[in-house]
């Protein structure tokens, strides 16, 4: 990798000194406080977000795009069933979903991770948070969805699909459906996802963890079948308290 890109892109934050090694017990202790508080105030604006569907992809595509048109029609859909649309809360893809949701009257939130360049809140949330830390950023993007799409995406995306798909796998979240949207684009990955299974590196019976399509509707019938109707949804979340301070 080029020096000048390496530097460029290097992250000088709590998070990145935190994974280099071994820190003197008052920083380690003074991280792990700053992560409970980080958790706590993400509970607090999400706790009454309702039933979400989290939808990942880049936050590298533009307006014209064909992925941003179809995640924002994809966002749109998942509203009229009664989601909240969760995402990244940044530009592109994610935006694309949010803005579906928003203008059609559905509920948009997201979970905008703090970088020195690039990502910023998008304009189409009703409620956002930003958090310091990916590891803590994807708790929040699974902790209250009970369906994930995956969009177009790079590396951040692949590592949200597998995050979901190793949380299924091993029991720590139900099977909830995890949606690959566009066959073409994912042509290899989902290859390579079946060369894993022949080569037993994974169970056969894991394939069907995924469902891949490049139909908006089957997409649709798909997180109903297996999200709506299978888990019981949707149902009205819980009101704040007044008592707590909660809005």
């Amino acid at each position: 990798m080029n020096r000048k890109i390496r530097n460029k892109n290097k992250l000088v934050t709590n998070e990145s000194q935190f994974i280099r090694g071994p820190l003197s017990r008052i920083k380690e202790l003074s991280f792990a406080f700053k992560v409970f508080i980080n958790f706590i105030k993400a509970f607090r604006i999400m706790h009454f977000v309702g039933p979400c569907v989290t939808v990942f992809g880049s936050a590298r595509f533009t307006h014209e795009s064909q992925h941003y048109q179809n995640a924002e029609k994809i966002g749109a859909e998942l509203s009229k069933m009664g989601f909240t649309v969760m995402t990244g809360g940044g530009p592109g893809i994610m935006e694309a979903a949010n803005k579906g949701a928003y203008e059609s009257g559905g509920y948009s939130v997201g979970c905008n991770i703090v970088l020195p360049f690039e990502q910023k809140p998008n304009p189409y949330l009703h409620k956002w948070i930003d958090i310091p830390y990916f590891f803590l950023r994807k708790v929040i993007l699974v902790k209250y969805s009970y369906a994930f799409v995956v969009m177009p995406g790079g590396i951040g995306t692949l590592d949200e699909l597998f995050e979901a798909l190793t949380l299924i796998q091993t029991g720590i979240i139900k099977n909830f459906p995890v949606v690959i949207f566009d066959s073409e684009y994912h042509k290899e990955l989902c290859e390579h996802i079946q060369l894993m299974a022949e080569r037993e590196s994974i169970s056969k019976a894991d394939m069907k963890l995924l469902y891949v399509t490049d139909s908006i509707n089957d997409l649709v019938k798909h997180i109903d079948t297996y999200a709506v109707q299978e888990f019981g949804l949707i149902k009205k979340a819980s009101k704040p308290k007044w008592w707590l301070r909660e809005k």
